[in-house]
């Protein structure tokens, strides 16, 4: 299985458009015979493969690293190593515009002390944790106020291994049977019934022009999230432990 390590060092090498092109200059210039350079040529050509493939995989499944966007903000849900000034103290959570970043990846799990398949669709109705990468922690909230509009806070949380609590426990509200990657969907708090949403203000320093992330009680405006950028693992391909890469 891959580690949260391995998984975020390939997602910052793929956030460069320019790296597969990059990478079989650097091939052809270091490999003098020809039977070494198809030998390379055929393994970037193996990489390519896996991304047009991901295009054709439907569904958000167990295992998938993804960056989400807002549908009515066009924002990012993003994390970093800062904390709040105000309320719990824990880590923020905001919304960019930036596509690339990798302060923007989370991968999909179970629900703490849960397991789900590698690979397998993830139903609508489902519990589940979005784990951020770059922090190793938790997308959370609880009872405090968010620090600009006074909804409830959206922070980040874990231990030094990533494990939190049911505070990290979100609902996948969707319509049909699984989480589609073109479909928007919801997310609502299991412990506070709270909706994840942005609020549309902005922070000044030191996370000057990214939005407020906020847990709203309706699912109305800026409530809806849409599969973007991401790894994804295909169905068929989990008892081999392949993965699918699209943009990142």
């Amino acid at each position: 299985m891959l580690s949260v390590q391995s998984v975020y060092c390939a997602l910052k090498l793929f956030s460069d458009r320019r790296f597969l092109l990059k990478l079989f200059l650097r091939m052809y210039s270091s490999h003098r015979t020809t039977v070494s350079f198809l030998v390379a040529l055929f393994s970037i050509a193996g990489t390519i493969n896996f991304i047009e493939a991901a295009r054709n995989n439907r569904h958000v499944t167990c295992g998938t690293v993804l960056k989400l966007v807002n549908t009515d903000y066009k924002v990012r849900l993003h994390s970093h190593d800062v904390k709040y000034g105000t309320g719990s103290g824990q880590q923020s959570v905001t919304a960019t515009e930036l596509q690339e970043d990798v302060n923007s990846h989370w991968a999909v799990k179970a629900a703490t002390g849960k397991h789900c398949e590698r690979g397998e669709p993830v139903k609508c109705g489902d519990t589940i944790r979005l784990h951020h990468l770059a922090t190793n922690k938790n997308l959370h909230s609880h009872h405090f106020q968010s620090p600009l509009s006074g909804n409830q806070e959206i922070s980040a949380y874990g231990d030094e291994h990533g494990e939190g609590d049911t505070g990290d426990h979100w609902l996948v509200v969707c319509s049909g049977d699984s989480w589609v990657r073109t479909n928007p969907v919801r997310l609502q708090h299991i412990d506070t019934d709270m909706y994840l949403g942005v609020s549309g203000r902005t922070f000044g320093r030191p996370i000057n022009g990214q939005m407020e992330v906020i847990g709203l009680p309706n699912p109305y405006s800026g409530t809806e999230w849409i599969a973007a950028e991401g790894l994804f693992i295909h169905p068929t391909e989990k008892d081999s432990g392949a993965h699918v890469h699209t943009e990142l």
